[in-house]
């Protein structure tokens, strides 16, 4: 039975992340539609809570989720065959890129379809901002929507460093947590 979820689980990364181009955010949608809506192998909450845990993790975001769902699924011999998934075909594809750099580098073609996937990178990544952003109205909390609304007016406008940002979001969260679990505690 393990043997068979590993072999899925690298199965299913390893095919996500050779048909994935952009990035670790265009990445987690896919990961989201795959894990969450068709295998079920992780809640909606519990996919959010993983992307934002994969987000402020030091690494690639790709690789980071790929542990935590790896882990999620099967421990850290999960985590273990997920990142190997994850990392093996991007690998793969620039080890043979290398080979042929300079025809690459040179060739309209390649250079005009590089252009042309920057759109759709775009529209993915502007997916994942609406799914979390819809993920945290359906929870009907103000303290989400302020510390998105601010910490978005914070870089965008105000150039305040994103380290200072994740750190105070994160003692927001915090002490948010601690509140409701008091609250519950107190409830029962």
């Amino acid at each position: 039975m393990k043997k068979g979820l590993y072999i899925r689980l690298f199965g299913e990364t390893f095919r996500l992340s050779a048909c994935t181009f952009g990035g670790g955010f265009v990445i987690i949608p896919l990961m989201r539609k795959r894990f969450v809506e068709e295998l079920k192998w992780i809640e909606e909450q519990e996919m959010l809570d993983l992307t934002a845990i994969a987000q402020s993790s030091p690494g690639a975001i790709a690789v980071n989720a790929a542990i935590l769902i790896g882990y999620h699924a099967a421990g850290i011999p999960g985590a273990l065959t997920t990142v190997l998934g994850t990392v093996l075909p991007p690998l793969i594809i620039i080890s043979v890129i290398s080979f042929f750099y300079t025809a690459f580098r040179d060739n309209v073609i390649v250079s005009l379809a590089m252009t042309g996937m920057l759109a759709g990178v775009a529209a993915v990544i502007c997916d994942v901002v609406v799914t979390m952003v819809k993920g945290i109205l359906k929870e009907a909390r103000l303290l989400p929507v302020i510390v998105l609304l601010s910490s978005f007016v914070a870089v965008r406008f105000l150039n305040i460093n994103i380290i200072l940002i994740i750190l105070i979001c994160g003692v927001i969260g915090a002490i948010d947590t601690f509140c409701r679990e008091r609250a519950r505690r107190n409830r029962t």
